[in-house]
């Protein structure tokens, strides 16, 4: 599977195409996102009507997530052979018949079932987009475009907390959910047939080198063991991998169903003090993108030393002064937990731009799909942890969520933390000396030998 050398110099696609193209998978991506986080304001809601614990309401999550990481890889191997275009049609059709079957679930058991269809959907639809950037923007502007889908999805979380909770107590849960499948049907057509795997001026996806112009036609092989492993080997995979495990998860477990219980049960706030608080969270990971881009690209040797770990650092000691604060968190605390908690997912990005960074265009979706799995590894963990601590402390329903239990149960992610950022520091590390920027430490002790 090599990149073959092509004699054509093709101009650049219009830019009403460029656009259009990634204007609908950006909008594909912030109904995925929705989706995902459908149960972000209505947990308690689904705690009643499925008559569920906190270990069952967890594993409506766990499950969720387990299933899109477990579809990363393969997603990515089959758009490194197929393209966007068919993956991205695919996912928003099984998100949508999983809202369907939510929205009809008599009992746990189909519950499960749909969100395990909305985790595989889900699963096609970032890479997807990860894909439409790398193909159709110049290499220069990927960076800058891979922040901006991240910062435009972010959009989805606010339709999950607001609109949808409002629709769902206004309504039923069926019209909810059910409204939520007829989007994705809408958006399955529209991405059928406005997404294209490469501009309309080329016969294949290529890779450009902006410095001299030169393009070459990328050919790929479905080959999972090919592909993982060259990928997986490169020590910048790796530490793009833990980046995006160690990063996100707080924010996600939070945002995705234990912080509207947290807020509303365990903290004593209202509803809408619980939606304005989940409003900062969204808005400042939108503002805090573009930033963290711009240091990134800025200084991209030096990434996991200003950002990421910095991030993690944050994070962990927000979380450890609401858990110690004696009694209900006052409202400026929990504003700040949501702010240091919105800086995880912009952050989790940096670590595409090293999948990008160290792989070729024909194992870029595979790659990107490694470093995928971190996030939502350490968010399934992060998610059945805290479920489980609930339980254990005889909290498990929300007629028995008491703060006390929550505070004991958010401190399950302090592990996730400390294993994220030593395997940070060990690959970067690695990746350093690979690259050429660091000496090994065997010859740099044999040269300081006497």
């Amino acid at each position: 599977m090599d990149a073959v050398p092509t004699t054509t110099n093709p101009p650049p696609a219009r830019s009403w195409r460029l656009w259009s193209v990634w204007g609908v998978g950006v909008a594909a991506y912030v109904l995925s996102v929705t989706n995902r986080t459908s149960l972000s304001a209505v947990g308690v809601d689904a705690a009643v009507r499925f008559d569920a614990d906190a270990s069952t309401l967890s594993m409506f999550a766990v499950i969720q997530l387990a299933v899109y990481g477990a579809m990363q890889i393969p997603v990515g191997v089959l758009l490194d052979r197929f393209g966007a275009r068919p993956i991205i049609t695919a996912g928003m059709l099984l998100m949508a018949v999983g809202q369907l079957v939510m929205a009809f679930a008599p009992d746990v058991g189909t519950a499960i079932l749909a969100r395990m269809l909305l985790g595989a959907g889900d699963a096609a639809i970032f890479p997807s987009v990860l894909r439409v950037v790398a193909v159709w923007f110049p290499e220069r502007q990927a960076p800058f475009m891979v922040q901006l889908t991240g910062l435009v999805g972010q959009a989805g979380q606010i339709l999950a907390i607001l609109p949808i909770a409002a629709l769902l107590h206004a309504t039923s849960w069926t019209v909810a959910f059910g409204s939520l499948a007829g989007l994705g049907v809408l958006f399955t057509v529209l991405t059928f047939a406005v997404i294209r795997n490469h501009p309309p001026d080329r016969d294949a996806d290529v890779s450009v080198d902006t410095e001299t112009g030169a393009m070459h036609a990328v050919t790929s092989q479905a080959d999972f063991r090919v592909s993982f492993r060259k990928s997986w080997g490169h020590p910048g995979t790796r530490l793009a991998f833990w980046s995006h495990f160690a990063t996100p998860f707080s924010g996600t477990a939070f945002i995705l169903l234990w912080g509207f219980p947290f807020l509303t049960v365990g903290m004593g706030l209202t509803p809408a003090m619980a939606s304005l608080i989940f409003t900062v969270y969204v808005v400042c990971a939108m503002a805090a993108g573009p930033i963290i881009g711009a240091i990134s690209s800025r200084h991209p040797t030096r990434r996991s030393r200003m950002l990421v770990l910095p991030i993690i650092a944050v994070q962990a000691a927000a979380w450890l002064v609401v858990i110690a604060w004696p009694g209900p968190s006052p409202l400026w605390l929990l504003f700040a937990l949501a702010i240091a908690l919105s800086t995880g997912g912009p952050a989790s990005m940096i670590g595409f731009d090293h999948a990008r960074t160290f792989n070729p265009k024909h194992r870029l979706s595979t790659a990107s799909g490694i470093v995928n799995v971190g996030g939502f590894l350490a968010a399934l963990l992060a998610i059945l942890f805290i479920g489980i601590a609930m339980d254990a402390q005889g909290a498990g329903t929300p007629e028995t969520y008491s703060l006390d239990a929550f505070r004991v149960a958010f401190l399950t992610q302090a592990p996730l933390w400390a294993i994220g950022a030593a395997f940070i520091v060990w690959e970067r590390r690695r990746t350093r000396v690979h690259l050429g920027l660091d000496e090994p430490r065997s010859r740099r002790r044999d040269r300081n030998r006497p």
